[in-house]
């Protein structure tokens, strides 16, 4: 088939998802190694085969559109296609080097993954590790089958088969956008709250099955959506409120984005956990990448 003129290369859409998870272009350039103006070029020849402005510039950052939001969240879906891709190319060369799949759902994929990759990497430069990112139930399975060698997820139901072990403790945290009503008193009732449709995780999510475990809400979703910085964004820009990880929040509640709304009489706190088949406890590169994940901080 012909591709779409509409679809920027991959490496423009790496940064512009970047950009949107750390809410600038200068820090977007040092994670991918390139200065600000390279960035901001990048991101502006993506807008233009897309068609569509995917960000609004101010002083203080930048920020997704509305359309940015679901542009976003396509651009992840393709890059994960892209390293599905990738791994699958890899495994057929057959490298001599040793190799370790980690599946991780996306609280822990975003916010923990990364530092206990690079300590794996400073540690044992001769192992290659790949992550896979994905919502707890895929991960679950992703282990089941034999196609990762370690998962991370944050879900509190556990499938027969996985052995289990504790990584850190987590809590999830509703947050508004600064003009809800929410906003004025940072407080809410338990029921008010299970009553309200809320811009939520995919179903298999782990954030998404505890707090409905917790709260037992009585309406549906008012939009579902498979990636944290896009829910964070709709949060912002539609001052609709939300139920993220306190680890996705955190900055974006000291820098006055984000409301965080108390629930009287609720605490959503979770563990977050490596899950491995039961069949065989981690050796070599997976239990060298467990010992790092579970070491105290």
């Amino acid at each position: 088939m012909a591709l779409s003129p509409r679809v920027p290369d991959l490496a423009a859409l790496d940064v512009m998802v970047s950009v949107a998870r750390l809410g600038s272009m200068s820090a977007a350039g040092r994670e991918h190694g390139l200065s600000q103006q390279a960035v901001s070029a990048r991101i502006r020849a993506a807008e233009r085969d897309i068609g569509l402005r995917v960000f609004d510039r101010t002083s203080s950052g930048v920020g997704l559109t509305p359309e940015g939001v679901a542009v976003l969240e396509w651009a992840e879906i393709v890059l994960r296609s892209a390293e599905k891709f990738a791994t699958g190319v890899q495994s057929l060369m057959q490298e001599d080097n040793a190799h370790l799949t980690v599946a991780a759902s996306m609280t822990i994929a975003e916010h923990l993954v990364p530092g206990w990759i690079v300590l794996m990497r400073r540690r044992f430069p001769a192992v290659d590790t790949q992550m896979r990112l994905m919502n707890s139930t895929e991960v679950a399975q992703y282990v089941l089958d034999g196609r990762a060698n370690l998962g991370f997820v944050e879900g509190p139901v556990i499938p027969a088969g996985l052995d289990v072990r504790v990584v850190a403790v987590d809590e999830l945290l509703v947050v508004t956008g600064l003009e809800h009503p929410w906003a004025r008193t940072k407080s809410v009732g338990i029921d008010e709250l299970a009553a309200t449709p809320l811009i939520q995780r995919e179903p298999g999510s782990g954030t998404r099955t505890t707090y409905e475990n917790t709260v037992h809400p009585t309406v549906p979703p008012l939009l579902e959506l498979g990636s944290v910085t896009a829910i964070k964004s709709a949060v912002v820009s539609g001052n609709t409120p939300s139920v993220l990880s306190s680890l996705a929040v955190a900055s974006d509640i000291r820098d006055g984005r984000l409301v965080r709304i108390r629930v009287d009489g609720l605490s959503m706190s979770r563990q977050l956990r490596a899950v491995w088949s039961s069949q065989s406890s981690p050796t070599g590169p997976s239990r060298d990448f467990l010992d790092i994940a579970t070491q105290p901080r």
